[in-house]
């Protein structure tokens, strides 16, 4: 499908998905993700948007090079998705953080430095600017179990940001939370996002929280993924909280909900 005009920040392509399809082969064969074609800039923010099953985590993981495709090619600044990877260019914020509880918060967003072999002392000083970043810098020397879910969230986030990658691929990170947590979360998000500027790829199932962080947000229909629709948000940066129950907010939500008819 023709991809409309881009709104990110620069017009520079980081992540080029042609003719990506993939198929899981169980006791009979899946096709998960049909001919996606895709292309996202320096700096973007950009949501992946479907429901349940319709291949969003699929394509999370294989731009991550955690999957490989059955189908089509994955570039990533004029690499391989592998290459990519091995060369640090992704963080990633899975569903659930994935914390250890026998190291404290600091050792935890530590946790990639070391197996860097960072000198430890770059290792704390980084992790403590990250914790000052996410909010949590009171938390340092807590365990992971003495924090809220969202406070969790936010160390993973400090950790994915620890090997200060270019691009943060984010699948559902908020889908556990309460709504008033969630939409808390979803502006410090937004507010760490502008001070380090990584390209973010976001997967939600919620139109709402796809509207109000993103510059575009990529529809997927169900089972199986294809690219349906790719729609501009042209919300003025910084969001707030009032945009939420504006007229363009509602305006821009059903257009994606509509989009998802006749699918």
């Amino acid at each position: 499908m023709a991809i409309p005009a881009l709104t990110g920040r620069t017009e520079i392509p980081e992540i080029e998905l042609t003719d990506i399809s993939m198929r899981y082969s169980a006791a009979s064969e899946v096709l998960a993700v049909q001919k996606v074609n895709l292309q996202i800039r320096k700096g973007e923010f950009v949501a992946l948007l479907g429901p349940s099953g319709c291949g969003k985590t699929t394509l999370l993981r294989l731009m991550a090079d955690l999957l490989q495709p059955t189908e089509g090619t994955i570039n990533v600044s004029g690499k391989t998705a592998k290459e990519a990877r091995l060369d640090r260019k992704y963080g990633i914020v899975f569903q659930h953080p994935v914390l250890y509880d026998w190291r404290k918060v600091r050792q935890n967003v530590m946790l990639p430095l070391e197996v860097l072999s960072l000198p430890k002392a770059e290792r704390k000083d980084r992790a403590d600017r990250l914790l000052e970043l996410v909010g949590l810098s009171k938390f340092a020397d807590h365990y992971p179990w003495q924090l809220s879910g969202g406070m969790q969230q936010r160390v993973a986030i400090a950790r994915a940001l620890a090997i200060e990658p270019e691009i943060l691929l984010m699948d559902e990170p908020f889908s556990a939370l309460d709504e008033f947590s969630r939409e808390r979360l979803n502006e410090e998000l937004l507010a760490i996002w502008s001070k380090v500027g990584s390209t973010v790829v976001f997967v939600t199932h919620s139109i709402p929280e796809a509207v109000f962080l993103s510059d575009r947000v990529c529809v997927l229909s169900p089972h199986p993924g294809r690219l349906t629709a790719v729609v501009d948000i042209p919300l003025p940066r910084p969001r707030t909280r009032e945009m939420r129950v504006s007229d363009e907010f509602f305006r821009l939500a059903a257009r994606i909900r509509d989009s998802f008819e006749g699918v």
